[in-house]
């Protein structure tokens, strides 16, 4: 039996590498000026443990547009490279000398902050251009390197020119990628991913404006001079101490992050950790409704300062993804091109720490001054409400800090809120029922009846809240969540002792019977109940679980598996035997009479519950100004 090494040609790399390889041709310019920081960070840590001769200085990197000569330039002033190491590190596909430097230093500490984990980032040069030109003098005492390569395996390497440390990258632009000539396009691409780079990046110049001389008259224009047009900001705002940082200065970085929106973001929370993986970020809480369909896609994801991409689904847990900021890693694995991420379970962590900090971030915002979380409640709570559905640590931690309003804009804990209401609000099974409401307006005939047996009536209004209080329900023992149109509210929350009812078995059913012939509408359940007289005589409810399945349903999840997504609305029609009106309906002798007694009842039912509407409504307000003259 033979062994050996299978030898990968590499004939068809550059084919490869411009149809397959990448996925958007526009990142070449990311991964060329990613390898510039690269070679000008190694300079940086090689200079500071005695490994490098020369001064590092205040080195920048320079990209330059020769529209004319369809040509771009990327200088930098780092290490640069040695023939040999230009044969190494060039010639020698995927290897990469980032890795290999890396590993060399790894006992110096993180800091030297090298960006390439991809031998192959050079090689995106040929996605745009047709030939390279690599122009190198290395920081040691060599001569310096041309190389050029049109495309092809075949490569000419030769002595060059250049006197002074650094590499400078010629791109020849091909016939179909001329858009990259255009200083618009280069410009937007440096702004999309390089922004936030560790080493300046100049690209032209800008005009600015200088103050007037003294003794300049008002109608002489302001002198100007050409400056150089540096586009990133080196030092951003996630890279720093949080104990360095004040509140303007979160605010402002946001400003630079989202220059387009005019709110304030409410809050923030800086990410710092170290072990068991690198990560530094701010996420911002801005203001949001209660529109699921908010945009998402706003948390940007770096690695090392360079951007990566704004889909980052799997390592911010989907809760988030309504948040805004930055998030950098070094330890987030990528694909080769650094477009998606490749599942890891670092990545698994990452997440569950971003959660946990979160959470501790808004618990430690709630006890340091709960009166302003209480007014931001509003703005953020679909985050925690969501959060607290989808993640169960987060649900855990949530627990202490989540907030349930009541109708008086009173706020309490979960735990507040049981202390507050065990006494009153437990049924006859010893199960605590909360009351709550979903619309203050629409359903406020049924708040203040509740109100007036002194029930707290909670304000519960997210388009998720179905589902949380299915998640509650299962988390919490005896405890059942109730709106309260779900039933009359001596129902909702049924005690020992009941009413008599007034009325005879015989005379309900004939009541039952006259109302059936009246109530045409067959999504109306007639419910005979013995009630306090002074109690309204009919009242139009929901029942709490039929409705709340379809909620679910319709907002994505629970009520599908019973097939309730599209059933009609289904509603009781509560009559109180032991009300005045009720009596009199019963003992009219005219068939006329009755009907438009129960007409008239009925429709106050359902103007109360906001069900009177159009042709309907318009025949109620002709009776009832018949019923008055």
């Amino acid at each position: 039996m033979a062994t050996g090494k299978i030898n990968v040609s590499v004939e068809n790399i550059f084919p490869l590498i411009k149809k397959f390889l990448y996925s958007d041709h526009e990142i070449f310019l990311r991964e060329l000026i990613s390898n510039a920081t690269d070679a000008t960070l190694k300079l940086k840590h090689l200079t500071s443990v005695g490994d490098a001769k020369v001064a590092y200085g205040d080195p920048i990197i320079e990209v330059k547009v020769d529209k004319d000569g369809k040509k771009i330039h990327i200088l930098d002033q780092g290490v640069g490279m040695t023939e040999e190491e230009v044969k190494k590190y060039i010639n020698e596909v995927a290897f990469s000398g980032a890795e290999e430097f890396l590993d060399k230093y790894k006992d110096a500490g993180k800091d030297a902050g090298i960006i390439g984990h991809f031998g192959l980032g050079f090689y995106s040069a040929f996605m745009v251009a047709d030939k390279v030109d690599i122009i190198t003098k290395s920081f040691k005492d060599e001569p310096s390197v041309h190389w050029s390569c049109d495309g092809s395996p075949e490569f000419t390497i030769k002595k060059g020119k250049k006197e002074s440390q650094g590499t400078e990258i010629v791109l020849h632009i091909a016939e179909d990628s001329t858009e990259f000539l255009e200083e618009n396009r280069i410009s937007e691409l440096l702004r999309k991913y390089n922004k936030f780079m560790p080493i300046p990046i100049k690209f032209g110049t800008r005009t600015e404006t200088l103050p007037k001389p003294e003794g300049a008259k008002e109608e002489d224009p302001a002198p100007t001079e050409e400056v150089d047009n540096f586009i990133n900001n080196p030092n951003p705002a996630w890279t720093k101490q949080p104990a360095k940082l004040k509140d303007e200065d979160y605010k402002d970085f946001y400003r630079e992050l989202y220059p387009m929106q005019f709110e304030e973001p409410l809050f923030n929370i800086h990410l710092n950790v170290d072990y068991p993986f690198n990560l530094t970020g701010i996420l911002y809480f801005p203001k949001l409704s209660n529109d699921l369909n908010i945009q998402k896609d706003r948390i940007q994801l770096y690695q090392n300062q360079v951007f990566v991409t704004d889909n980052v689904e799997g390592i911010v847990p989907e809760f988030l993804t309504m948040l805004r900021g930055v998030i950098d890693s070094p330890d987030i694995p990528l694909n080769v091109s650094r477009s998606y991420l490749q599942a890891d379970g670092a990545v698994k962590k990452i997440s569950s720490y971003i959660t946990r900090k979160v959470a501790d971030k808004l618990n430690s915002i709630f006890k340091k001054d709960r009166e302003d979380f209480e007014k931001k409640w509003n703005d953020i709570k679909i985050v925690i409400e969501y959060g607290m559905l989808s993640e169960d640590k987060f649900f855990e931690k949530a627990d202490k800090f989540a907030l349930y309003p009541t109708v008086d804009d009173t706020y309490y804990t979960f735990e507040e809120l049981q202390e507050k209401i065990k006494d009153n609000q437990t049924d006859k099974d010893e199960k605590l029922v909360v009351l709550y409401a979903s619309d203050k307006e629409a359903q406020h005939s049924y708040i203040e009846a509740a109100k007036a047996k002194g029930y707290e009536v909670l304000l519960m209004d997210s388009p998720i809240v179905s589902h949380l209080m299915q998640k509650l329900e299962t988390s919490k023992e005896n405890l059942s969540f109730a709106r309260v149109d779900a039933d009359h509210i001596d129902n909702l929350i049924k005690k020992e002792d009941t009413q008599i009812s007034k009325l005879s078995d015989e005379e309900k059913e004939k009541l039952k019977a006259n109302l059936e012939e009246v109530i045409e509408n067959k999504s109306y359940t007639i419910q005979l109940e013995a009630m306090d007289s002074n109690a309204s005589p009919f009242i139009i409810t929901e029942p709490e679980f039929m409705r709340r399945m379809k909620e679910m349903q319709q907002s994505g999840g629970g009520g599908g598996m019973f097939g309730m997504g599209n059933m009609p609305e289904m509603y009781n029609i509560i009559v109180n035997t032991n009300h005045e009106l009720v009596g009199e309906i019963l003992n009219t002798r005219t068939a006329k009479k009755r009907e438009r007694l129960i007409n008239q009842s009925i429709d106050l039912a359902r103007l109360s519950k906001g069900l009177l509407k159009g042709e309907e409504l318009t025949r109620f307000i002709q009776r009832s100004y018949e019923m008055v003259k």
